[in-house]
């Protein structure tokens, strides 16, 4: 099953709520693009968001041309499903720490002092947000 639409279904959002790895690539003109794994949210709005430092790359690409995609992919063992989100982005500078806080708690265990430590030096950084707002939703699953 393939279909393409410009929004997140119920189920998108089910899925993209678990922990998995999501591939972001951004827009570079005639330089390919290059993904880089992330950790993402999905918004009850349908959107899609993910933090990073203000000097990245991938800011500055978005600053010059505001196109990015997400695709995620269910891990081995399960049944094949992706889910592929391009849009155009914004660069929040609220609510970052708040967001990597949360995708934290979602991926490690913060239990764990190392984790706790990883997270602590992370929000003593400045980050922004990053917000995917779809307009093609491609997906398939079996």
């Amino acid at each position: 099953m393939s279909n393409d639409s410009s929004s997140l279904t119920a189920q998108d959002l089910e899925f993209l709520r678990r922990p998995l790895h999501g591939f972001l690539s951004v827009a570079e003109g005639p330089v390919p693009p290059q993904p880089r794994p992330v950790w993402f949210e999905a918004t009850a709005e349908g959107t899609i968001q993910l933090f990073t430092a203000p000097d990245s790359v991938k800011v500055r690409r978005l600053r010059r041309d505001p196109r990015a995609s997400i695709v995620v992919a269910a891990p081995v063992g399960e049944r094949e499903r992706w889910l592929s989100i391009a849009g155009r982005t914004t660069v929040e500078p609220d609510g970052a720490h708040e967001l990597c806080a949360r995708l934290a708690a979602r991926y490690w265990d913060l239990d764990d002092p190392a984790r706790a430590d990883d997270l602590a030096g992370i929000l003593a950084t400045e980050q922004i947000r990053l917000v995917i707002h779809p307009e093609t939703v491609s997906r398939f699953a079996y």
